[in-house]
């Protein structure tokens, strides 16, 4: 299933709440060039899910977790043959919601056929108030 959405900054929050009633556990794959907004929705969907710690973006750390069931990766410095050779798909069988940032087609296979449930959702900045943000379920 494919789904378009044009948002503006403040109709954020009320989207990423409406994505995580829809979407309680798996992986969230955020595709986008530099400051398209990914960590920016990760933000917000930690806030709708109560999470008062500060979400960062985890670039340098690759991996961020935020209690026992919100995880936040970023594949962007290291790639994807990295993160998989430090075990990080065992993380992803984890209960929670994994979001990660800069995953490529090739990671959406790979969890496919490890029957890990997948969305990609691609953000595209179409102002300095909007983005676009087209949602695949896998």
């Amino acid at each position: 299933m494919k789904e378009k959405y044009i948002l503006k900054r403040k109709e954020l929050a009320p989207f990423a709440k409406e994505f995580i009633r829809n979407f309680t556990n798996g992986v969230v794959i955020l595709q986008g060039d530099l400051a398209a907004g990914k960590t920016t929705f990760v933000k917000e969907t930690a806030k709708a899910l109560d999470c008062t710690e500060d979400v960062t973006s985890p670039t340098f750390s690759l991996q961020q977790c935020y209690g026992t069931s919100f995880f936040h990766y970023d594949i962007y410095n290291h790639g994807l043959q990295h993160f998989i050779s430090l075990g990080m798909l065992e993380e992803l069988e984890k209960e929670g919601l994994h979001f990660i940032e800069w995953g490529n087609d090739d990671l959406v296979d790979i969890l496919v056929a490890a029957g890990i449930d997948t969305i990609t959702i691609k953000i595209e900045k179409i102002s300095d108030d909007a983005r676009e943000y087209k949602i695949c379920t896998h």
